[in-house]
């Protein structure tokens, strides 16, 4: 069973909430031996270890306790599916249906993802380290508690998602999109680069370097309607 942090100070040189990471604390796991996801399945203390899940659905199922490791999850179907105090490491694939799922105390690490649907979602203390991800829809998510860490976002969707007490250390978000995204407490000091497609207007909530302000001033402006000549 995980430990949870309770650290909720500010950070005092941005009078920002820092967000509370989960502490993985596995159990001796048994290991997964059925080959094939079930939906609505209820997977306890297991590990899957390169495991070939790709076409799989596991739509709804329960992973407590669980370690997921090297598996490859091309158009894997988790849909409404949670993951509690479990940790997934060098995940891979294509297509991967997370929408409406919900990941609670648990880590991502090394992700090698592309176009993974995790709209509507939930995520709390989660934190996602390493790694790269490709189109990440995370519309209408809700993120409470979230650390991006050392991984490159490529094009990531944050469309009407809420966002509170988020990090970004060590971060490439390009092209990101926040529109209509309801954002508190997140920081997005610690990306190496920054670039917005769509809703600059809905930093506020954020706290940003004067570097990166510099960087987003022409966005900013057209946001703005400002013309600069």
């Amino acid at each position: 069973m995980a430990r949870r942090t309770t650290s909720g100070a500010a950070n005092a040189a941005g009078a920002v909430k820092a967000a509370r990471r989960p502490e993985i604390r596995l159990p001796s796991l048994e290991p997964f031996g059925a080959g094939v996801l079930e939906p609505d399945g209820d997977y306890d203390g297991l590990e899957f270890r390169e495991l070939d899940l790709a076409g799989q659905d596991g739509g709804g199922a329960r992973f407590m306790d669980c370690a997921l490791t090297g598996c490859a999850l091309d158009e894997t179907r988790l849909h409404h599916a949670r993951f509690l105090d479990s940790r997934l490491t060098a995940p891979r694939g294509v297509g991967t249906d997370l929408a409406d799922a919900t990941l609670r105390d648990t880590e991502v690490v090394d992700a090698r993802l592309g176009g993974v649907q995790l709209y509507g979602a939930v995520l709390e203390r989660v934190v996602i380290r390493g790694g790269k991800i490709d189109y990440l829809n995370l519309r209408s998510a809700r993120l409470k508690d979230v650390v991006f860490e050392s991984c490159v976002l490529l094009e990531p969707d944050f469309g009407g998602a809420h966002l509170e007490r988020v990090e970004f250390l060590d971060c490439t978000l390009k092209d990101t999109d926040l529109t209509s995204a309801t954002l508190k407490d997140v920081d997005l000091r610690g990306a190496t680069e920054l670039t917005i497609a769509r809703g600059a207007d809905r930093l506020t909530g954020a706290v940003i370097s004067m570097g990166q302000l510099l960087d987003l001033a022409p966005v900013l402006a057209g946001e703005l309607g400002v013309r600069v000549v």
